[in-house]
């Protein structure tokens, strides 16, 4: 059990971590969420005192490991960090690089940290890669070799910053997982993330930090579908709803394929989906509306329902009524209605935005 008491982080201009105060129970799995610069990574960096708190306490099984005096070592060797930059030495095989620290540290034997080490490759899917070394990996697979080093020291606790966030989309995937099968092992695990939906099916608790602590403590049902806090209610919306100003025929696209990228990455949408979102905001907004508007800004959202497995697309724009199926561009309207299973225009003299289209993406099978 850890147990936080008005801890407290500053730094020369800023103070991440104000006032922090919790309890984290022994088998825990708590995804810590929130916006950038509320104190995450700072959090569990000062869990595992790499960076020293400035106040507080931290109690680690009834010992107060931020006492003057106490072992640094003693505590470490209860607690697993994996970095977003997985930290594997160059040098080393992979198989080194699980073996260094439970010699140098724990004394096994090169026998037994051996053996440890070519049983924790072959958990997380790497078997025959003893050895290789780094450079010769995917970011994804030296993710995976960073948690079975993590786990080579047989941790009580482990903490994650932000695992994935380095990682092509592409290998995401193969790290969640590793990680979703530790959630099941009764160790504790401390997990920074973006990403919404795989916090969500993996962990019991969520820490939502925000003005300098954990703003709100809750169940994945609590935080994600009926969060207390005003802050964390506003952090949700944001996730579950993506939001693009196209003011120009200027605008950059590739920036908005990006956001949209991002946004399917966050809230774990197929990638068939993701693909036909492109492509209907492409044809929608590209070439439909924009040659046509030119300087008419238009107000697109994009809404993913997990549970639905629905994704909702509207465009909306002021000025005269323009359907765009009445735009003479024939081809981009049929490609458009091959991406979708719903697609209506209405106009409406009540809103500043007159114009909407509404479409619903066709539901992907990608699991």
């Amino acid at each position: 059990m850890i147990e936080l008491v008005h801890l407290e982080k500053k730094y020369e201009q800023t103070t991440p971590l104000k006032d922090v105060n919790t309890v984290i129970n022994d088998g825990d799995v708590i995804s810590i969420i929130g916006p950038s610069g509320t104190g995450k990574s700072t959090l569990i960096r000062c869990i595992n005192l790499l960076d020293r708190p400035t106040g507080g306490k931290i109690i680690l099984n009834g010992e107060e490991i931020t006492a003057p005096g106490y072992p640094v070592e003693k505590a470490r060797r209860k607690m697993g960090m994996v970095f977003q930059s997985f930290n594997l030495f160059g040098h080393l095989t992979v198989i080194e690089n699980l073996m260094a620290a439970p010699m140098d540290i724990l004394r096994k034997s090169k026998q037994e940290a051996y053996d440890t080490g070519v049983e924790l490759l072959k958990r997380v899917g790497l078997s025959g890669r003893e050895l290789r070394y780094p450079h010769q990996l995917s970011g994804g697979q030296k993710q995976r070799v960073a948690i079975a080093r993590t786990l080579a020291m047989d941790p009580e606790i482990i903490l994650f910053d932000e695992p994935t966030s380095a990682l092509d989309p592409g290998m995401v995937g193969e790290v969640q997982s590793v990680i979703r099968d530790l959630s099941q092992t009764g160790k504790t695990l401390m997990i920074v993330t973006h990403e919404m939906s795989f916090a969500r099916a993996i962990c019991n608790r969520v820490f939502y930090m925000d003005q300098g602590g954990i703003y709100e403590d809750g169940s994945p049902e609590q935080i994600f579908d009926d969060p207390k806090g005003e802050l964390t209610r506003r952090f949700i919306r944001k996730l579950k709803l993506l939001e693009l100003e196209i003011d120009s025929t200027e605008f950059d696209f590739a920036l908005a394929s990006g956001e949209i990228d991002k946004y399917c990455l966050q809230n774990d949408v197929p990638p068939r989906t993701k693909y036909r979102i492109r492509l209907a905001f492409e044809e929608l907004v590209q070439q439909l509306l924009m040659p046509v508007l030119k300087r008419t800004a238009v107000h697109v959202t994009v809404e993913y329902s997990p549970v639905e497995m629905q994704t909702r697309v509207t465009a909306s724009y002021g000025g005269e009524r323009f359907d765009p199926a009445e735009g003479g561009n024939d081809l981009s309207y049929n490609v458009l209605k091959s991406s979708v299973e719903d697609l209506s225009y209405e106009y409406d003299l009540n809103e500043e935005k007159s114009n909407i289209v509404n479409l619903v993406i066709k539901e992907s099978k990608d699991m």
